[in-house]
């Protein structure tokens, strides 16, 4: 639980003072490995990909707001597309690069190097393990 406590906070300050988003906000942007491949071909994320109000691309974040604009979506004309703006994109990936940093700094750089494939391992297996339940309870 101390880690769980801890970590986020350090992480949320580092991407603040680097990059200028909350960890919050850096997240609305990235939402998920999908929407980042989306992102990186044409920063198009499908309206429902986007964390917030269904109604609002920037989940009512006003920093996440500029950076974000809304469209109809070409494919389906009922629903909607939130498009990263060029300033956009330029600050995800800068607050890629904090964020990155920051958690080699904060977490990978006192782990034994033996252990981090091991450790990088089971995270991601519960992390999949929760996102599958959550899903499922939906």
């Amino acid at each position: 639980m101390r880690l769980i406590k801890v970590l986020p906070r350090y992480l949320d300050a580092d991407l603040v003072r680097g990059a200028g988003l909350s960890a919050s906000e850096y997240v609305t942007l990235i939402i998920s490995p999908s929407a980042q491949s989306r992102a990186a071909d044409d920063r198009t994320l499908e309206r429902h990909r986007v964390v917030g109000e269904p109604n609002d691309p920037s989940g009512g974040r006003p920093a996440v707001a500029r950076l974000v604009v809304k469209n109809a979506s070409a494919s389906d004309g009922r629903g909607a597309v939130a498009r990263l703006t060029p300033t956009g994109m330029t600050k995800l990936k800068s607050a890629w690069r904090v964020h990155l940093n920051s958690v080699r700094r904060r977490f990978f750089d006192h782990i034994d190097d033996s252990a981090v494939e091991h450790v990088a391992g089971a995270l991601t297996a519960v992390a999949a393990h929760l996102q599958r339940t959550r899903s499922e309870r939906a």
